[in-house]
């Protein structure tokens, strides 16, 4: 995940030097005869790690148009946090004086990606961010016996 504009910048630049490298390794197998099925088995670990740092980039740029999501049963907590800071276009020393702590701190616990958060700690970074998260607790859907379709679980209330 990419943290910061830095990254985000590093990324760029190693994804079109990835491109050009793409590029100039298929040329040359091309050359060397092998087939088609053969050249592709060659690049495919290649083009999988561009498409990965294309994925990355992109997501920072959704996170930067305000694009967060959401998580479900708090799983993506911590992802969720560097996003919304992403998004609200703040930097983490700018999030690390809010909260009264180091800028290192900040980026330690991101790289980490806040893992082991407490709640009162989350709660903490909500409000530096000053953001709202709202949840909401839905009840499982279970199949229904007849027809294999879904159907709402009774509630007893």
């Amino acid at each position: 995940m990419i943290r910061n504009e830095n990254e985000y910048r590093e990324a760029v630049r190693r994804l079109q030097e990835e491109k050009e490298r793409l590029a100039e390794h298929r040329k040359r197998l091309n050359g060397t005869g092998l087939s088609s099925a053969e050249v592709k088995r060659a690049i495919d670990p290649l083009r999988s790690f561009h498409e990965q740092l294309a994925e990355e980039v992109a997501s920072y740029e959704r996170l930067r148009r305000g694009e967060v999501g959401e998580v479900s049963n708090l799983h993506g907590l911590g992802q969720m946090l560097v996003a919304l800071r992403i998004a609200l276009g703040l930097t983490q020393r700018e999030l690390a004086e809010r909260l009264g702590a180091h800028e290192s701190q900040v980026s330690r616990d991101e790289r980490n990606e806040y893992h082991g958060v407490t709640v009162e700690r989350a709660s903490r970074i909500l409000d530096a961010l000053n953001v709202q998260m709202k949840s909401c607790v839905e009840e499982p859907v279970a199949a229904a016996p007849s027809t294999g379709m879904a159907a709402p679980v009774a509630s007893g209330r």
